[in-house]
């Protein structure tokens, strides 16, 4: 903090006397002025560098058909030619917008694949400075929020997904932004600080569904919230009204892009709304729903190694408790209402495809873990021992129940079903077991990370501080190690249908790629992306017409022992096969 002055009165003061210490331009109060933005500059370009690191390995989209669609997406909002959407549907265009000047700088598809993934790092280190305000905000002094903002931004879940195209890099720092808007607009202040602050928690909440379908349960949220605190004249009605204004322009805009991006493509619109219907009021359904939406709360805990689960047990005491200011009670109820809401919302909405992770899928949730894991540093650094103890309880308890649940619905299906580690890579490492799911044994893990981290807020000299560190340090190690075994195996994987194909197959820059039904659904959505300046359509050669731009056709390989060209018999004279791998499974024919 920088050391007030005495000043002396002009009456008081002599020509002999040297000019008061307040007066004199030593420079150290600016210093200290700019020393802890200038640590919050810093801590964010190591964030992002840290981020640049982790993947620098990586040149290709893999997680199909999620990453090939919004790269589509942001094509054609870059100004690219149309080709075919690789998921069947025009999905939100909100984080496709953000990366679309990287596509309009590259001029092949690993370059702008790189420039996405630094936009990623640009976007998603954000959360190091929302987090920082955030902690300010629940009491913490400097240091301590500095602490645990590193932490926060080095958290496994929150960068992990920033390794590959999709919209949950954003997501949590639109989330953290939109609880941190509620908070102050419904503190006391002026009433124009408390509009920008309404205005601001509108137009997160319509960014976050132009995002992604997530969004549309915090759109939800935010509307009953703004609706009961005009009725209940809990703020100024200005600044509601400027709130829903915000959010009603927010919307409309949404609306507009994804207008836009459906008139670009010939594919119906997204049926999500009616996924998620059918899987609330099917009683077949109904057991896989629940379980499905406990494993994903489960999961949220053990993912923030335990501190996720003190946020959410004391938000749920702080609701119902007039010991916490309103504010507080508000976004803590808000925020819980939320990771419900959207557990419950994806476990419905997933389809059953027999995978194991479905069953505590780490991805939905993922985008509160940054607000969960702040509030959670919070009552790490100012609870008193005791009350502290109880929560640690009620997390325990409410986490060993959760999992219990878990293991007695799902059964056997937890081994005998298809393994994706990419599904649930906080559990696998926390069990230290990368082939299995072991839900006790990870949940003994995260509140053993836990146990370590109270004991040091309680024996350490610089309690809270050294405790962040300790997170902070534990963080960059999981998410490295998440990273080395995870993101790059995964990707590796993936390289035949993306890069590994376009070599293989001989595929130009200049191509137009006609791909045949009867070819890999995950190599016709890469290709989508990979086929850079030239575009893609799905056909079938026996019975549609080949686009007159198609300049390579790409079907599975004749039968064994039968000419190559009889799996296209009546093709165009022009056409000949040029290459063919059976390993794989297809065959190229390029035109004359």
């Amino acid at each position: 903090m920088p050391q007030t002055s005495v000043r002396t009165s002009p009456a008081t003061t002599t020509a002999a006397e040297p000019p008061p210490p307040a007066e004199r331009p030593t420079g150290r109060r600016p210093a200290r002025r700019w020393f802890w933005p200038g640590a919050l500059l810093a801590g964010y370009a190591a964030e992002v560098l840290f981020r640049l690191h982790l993947v620098r390995q990586l040149s290709y989209p893999s997680i199909h058909p999620d990453e090939e669609s919004y790269l589509v997406l942001a094509r054609v909002l870059a100004g690219h030619q149309i080709t075919e959407m690789p998921v069947g549907v025009v999905i939100p265009g909100g984080y496709p917008l953000l990366v679309s000047p990287a596509l309009r700088i590259a001029d092949d598809p690993v370059t702008a694949y790189h420039l996405v993934l630094g936009t990623n790092a640009l976007l998603n280190a954000l959360i190091l400075p929302i987090a920082w305000l955030g902690l300010r905000r629940l009491g913490l002094d400097r240091p301590q929020a500095y602490a645990f903002a590193a932490a926060t931004a080095l958290l496994p879940p929150l960068i992990f997904y920033s390794e590959f195209a999709m919209t949950d890099t954003v997501m949590p720092v639109l989330i953290l932004a939109w609880l941190l808007c509620m908070h102050g607009w419904l503190s006391d202040g002026s009433l124009r600080r408390r509009a920008w602050y309404a205005a601001g928690t509108g137009a997160t909440a319509a960014y976050a569904m132009a995002t992604h379908d997530r969004g549309g349960v915090v759109v939800a949220v935010t509307a009953v919230v703004f609706v009961g605190v005009l009725l209940l004249r809990w703020a100024p009605w200005r600044t509601v009204v400027a709130g829903l204004g915000a959010l009603g322009t927010g919307l409309a805009g949404g609306k507009l892009l994804n207008a836009w991006l459906h008139a670009q493509f010939t594919v119906p619109a997204s049926d999500v709304g009616g996924f998620l219907w059918k899987g609330l009021t099917d009683p077949e359904a109904t057991r896989r729903t629940l379980t499905r939406t406990v494993g994903q709360i489960w999961y949220f805990i053990i993912s923030t190694w335990g501190i996720g689960g003190l946020a959410v047990a004391v938000c749920l005491f702080a609701v119902f408790s007039k010991r916490f200011p309103r504010p507080h009670r508000i976004t803590g109820g808000v925020m819980v209402a939320l990771l419900a809401g959207t557990a419950l919302a994806a476990a419905a909405a997933l389809p059953d495809d027999k995978r194991i992770d479905d069953w505590v899928y780490a991805r939905y949730a993922s985008y509160l873990v940054p607000a969960a894991f702040t509030v959670g540093a919070a009552v790490l650094c100012r609870f008193r021992r005791r009350t502290l103890g109880g929560a640690l309880a009620g997390a325990a308890g409410l986490t060993l129940v959760l999992g219990e649940a878990v293991i007695r619905s799902a059964g056997s299906l937890l081994r005998t079903q298809l393994f994706i580690p990419w599904g649930m890579p906080d559990a696998l490492f926390l069990a230290d077991d990368w082939g299995a799911l072991r839900i006790m044994r990870t949940t003994a893990a995260a509140f053993a990370v836990l146990g370590v981290v109270v004991l040091l807020r309680l024996l350490a000299r610089r309690r809270a501080v050294w405790a962040g560190v300790a997170l902070a340090l534990f963080a960059g190690y999981a998410t490295v190690t998440i990273t080395e075994q995870i993101s790059y195996p995964h990707s590796n994987w993936r390289k035949g249908t993306a890069t590994g194909f376009t070599r293989s197959a001989g595929i130009r820059p200049d191509d137009s790629v006609v791909f045949s039904w009867d070819t890999d659904w995950a190599l016709r959505g890469t290709q989508a992306f990979e086929v850079y300046r030239g575009r893609v359509w799905f056909r079938d050669p026996l019975t549609q017409p080949i686009p007159a731009a198609a300049t390579v056709v790409v079907t599975a390989p004749a039968p064994e022992g039968k000419e190559p060209d009889s799996s296209w018999p009546e093709r165009p004279a022009a056409w000949y096969v040029e290459r063919i791998d059976r390993q794989q499974g297809w065959m190229i024919w390029r035109k004359h």
